[in-house]
């Protein structure tokens, strides 16, 4: 037999499912931040702590914030996993509250639309990553950028039909991925500044240099793209 709810006992549960959605995220954050509380000392805990939310202001990104982190002294499997969390928490609060966080007036019109269309634009450029479904969502999480791709993934998973265990799972992925590939790369780079000096400068150089020449070359495409848009409605 059924169990029968009247109108009031279902807005409690509605009322109560919300309040877990809402606070789930916050709560495992609370208890990661307690974990790194006693594993580090307390100047490096601050550290880390202020680097994790650093982490969702522009122009910050895993790019920036990790090697920082490593040059402060935080060992890079902490700094690499503590970022990796902050996409995967705030993933998991945009999958359970998505609808609400719509209803949020700034956050649900302009702030919303922006990551829509950043993540719209990015995977109309990489038409292959669409058709990879999650295992593109996992690429596009890797990526460096400006931000958290913790926010912006289940937006564009949403936007192409991705289911949102299948997010939740390549944001994981993703995350852990990308913020371990750079972690151990920015270790390298300290270890070789620490051994050979001169080696370890002509190596930024030469990533700084190919890093330039890819920003360049990339601009120079997006310009050109550009000019041909109004040609093309000609």
């Amino acid at each position: 037999m059924e169990a029968e709810y009247t109108n009031s006992e279902i807005r409690i549960l509605n009322a109560g499912k919300i309040i877990l959605n809402l606070s789930l995220p916050f709560a495992i954050l609370g208890v990661y931040i307690f974990v790194l509380w006693m594993l580090l000392p307390y100047s490096l805990f601050l550290s880390m702590l202020t680097l994790m939310f650093i982490y969702f202001v522009p122009p910050a990104g895993k790019e920036s914030v990790i090697p920082i982190g490593i040059a402060l002294g935080i060992p890079w499997w902490t700094v690499a996993f503590s970022i990796a969390m902050m996409d995967i928490l705030s993933t998991l609060f945009m999958v359970l509250n998505f609808d609400l966080v719509l209803k949020i007036p700034i956050a649900g019109t302009k702030w919303m639309k922006t990551f829509m269309e950043h993540g719209e634009s990015f995977f109309r450029k990489h038409r292959w990553l669409e058709k990879l479904s999650t295992l593109g969502l996992a690429i596009f999480v890797m990526i460096p950028m400006q931000g958290t791709g913790g926010i912006a993934t289940p937006i564009v998973g949403r936007m192409i039909g991705i289911p949102p265990l299948q997010i939740i799972l390549a944001v994981i992925a993703g995350a852990l991925s990308g913020c371990f590939l750079i972690a151990l790369g920015s270790e390298f780079l300290k270890d070789l500044l620490v051994y050979n000096l001169s080696l370890g400068i002509i190596v930024i150089i030469a990533i700084a240099v190919c890093a330039a020449a890819a920003w360049f070359l990339w601009k120079r495409k997006q310009n050109r793209l550009k000019e041909r848009k109004p040609a093309h409605r000609i």
